[in-house]
């Protein structure tokens, strides 16, 4: 399966611009083929089907490596946490393991499904602002090492069941409203996550004075899809008024380039905007935590779709064989994202189509006015930069089966999630059907 890749710029295109959104291990074989870590997107159609997941291992790898050298060059007190809502997935769960990343985990399932792929629990951390009883004994079972509470009636759940000392930070209100999505703003006055100041100091003494209450420090977050490094260093500055700790978790956020135009920050502006704030306000020596998902897994992977319809009526659209089934965050926040004709990468671009899925919503409109040479029935198109989200986001809308998801690197695919089945939908139907 392994081919030779080159990155061409081919005329009538824009493949020049594409390939910055594309997984950094891309390239385009002689047959004008794309490929993902060397191997042929028409090959591991060929052999797993459409939709799928396509996961560079080795592009993801070296930006996770690009987040845990860079902070530890920087604050050398630190911990990068993974936030595994953007992609939780037994095969990243690992690879986050092997390449010194802590998890962020947000709800019983992912703790499951983290330790299932061998992290330590010690290394995971649960969030959530509406945690339940049974989730927290999940957590308190498994050894998680740090809880971050949300919310004083979590402290009470909290009080009956802690039987040994727990590790604990505490989610604050940060007080800036994130330049990003509404639905993906979580850091103003507003949100539904954490406390504002005046509360988070009872809770803080509520916690320090309970014998089996670990407290560590204070936890923030802004936001998600955010491009102005200037509102994470807002952010830091303004966790020095809830008092002085041994741990400072800033949370993520930080924003990828989704589209031709899009421009966001590197990882390291990222990060340099993070520690000098940290630098200016907070405790010399604390610990520094961030929490990196969609920066770490979004260009890492794209999703490959076979067309099924091709027709020109008010508009030309070209249909998939997938949709909002998969690609939800496009109806949930608008996210907008660029497609190529995946088998003809070096063919001019003749059309600007509506690329769509199969689900029965006109807001099923995966691309708006996507540029393609002339689609034709069965040739394959992948979206790019769809790694983080899309995975996490899937449903059985219209009875769709989730995708597989396939990690592809230096010439070789292995599967690490196979397609859901029709079997698969009737076994959670099995009580109705004895009946």
């Amino acid at each position: 399966m392994t081919a030779e890749a080159t990155r061409p710029a081919a005329e009538g295109t824009r493949l020049e611009e594409l390939w910055d959104i594309l997984p950094e291990e891309s390239g385009c074989d002689e047959r004008g083929v794309l490929t993902i870590g060397g191997v042929p997107v028409d090959a591991l159609a060929e052999q797993y089907g459409t939709p799928l997941q396509i996961i560079d291992e080795k592009g993801l790898r070296r930006q996770i490596r690009r987040f845990v050298d860079g902070l530890r060059e920087r604050w050398p007190n630190s911990e990068v946490l993974y936030a595994s809502k953007s992609f939780p997935v037994v095969g990243m769960y690992r690879i986050a393991q092997e390449e010194g990343l802590s998890v962020d985990v947000a709800g019983g399932g992912e703790i499951k499904l983290a330790l299932a792929a061998g992290v330590a629990p010690e290394r995971l951390h649960f969030h959530g602002n509406a945690k339940s009883d049974d989730e927290l004994k999940i957590a308190l079972d498994a050894g998680v090492g740090t809880i971050i509470v949300d919310n004083e009636d979590e402290l009470d759940r909290l009080e009956r069941l802690l039987e040994r000392p727990q590790k604990l930070l505490l989610r604050v209100i940060p007080g800036v409203d994130a330049e990003t999505h509404a639905s993906q703003a979580t850091g103003g006055d507003k949100s539904k996550f954490g406390l504002p100041m005046d509360q988070a100091k009872r809770a803080i003494e509520r916690m320090q004075a309970h014998p089996l209450m670990e407290f560590e420090g204070v936890h923030i977050h802004i936001g998600s899809q955010i491009l102005n490094t200037r509102q994470f260093a807002e952010a830091v500055a303004n966790l020095s008024t809830s008092g002085e700790f041994e741990t400072y978790d800033v949370g993520g956020g930080l924003g990828v380039k989704y589209t031709y135009d899009e421009v966001a920050p590197s990882v390291e502006a990222y990060l340099d905007a993070i520690v000098a704030a940290a630098r200016q306000h907070l405790p010399e020596g604390a610990r520094l935590m961030i929490e990196p998902g969609r920066s770490v897994i979004a260009r890492a992977g794209i999703s490959l779709y076979r067309v099924l319809s091709v027709k020109h009526t008010g508009r030309a659209f070209v249909a998939v064989d997938g949709g909002m089934a998969d690609q939800l965050d496009i109806a949930l926040t608008d996210q907008r994202y660029e497609a190529v004709v995946a088998n003809r990468m070096l063919e001019p671009w003749t059309e600007s189509v509506q690329l769509v899925g199969r689900q029965c919503e006109s807001g099923d409109l995966l691309v708006d006015g996507a540029g393609f040479p002339a689609a034709r029935i069965g040739d394959l198109v992948a979206m790019a930069t769809t790694g983080a989200y899309s995975y996490t986001m899937t449903n059985n809308y219209n009875g769709a089966l989730r995708p597989a998801i396939v990690f592809a690197q230096d010439g070789e695919a292995r599967l690490v999630a196979r397609r859901e089945t029709y079997d698969d939908l009737l076994r959670l139907h099995a009580p109705a059907l004895e009946a």
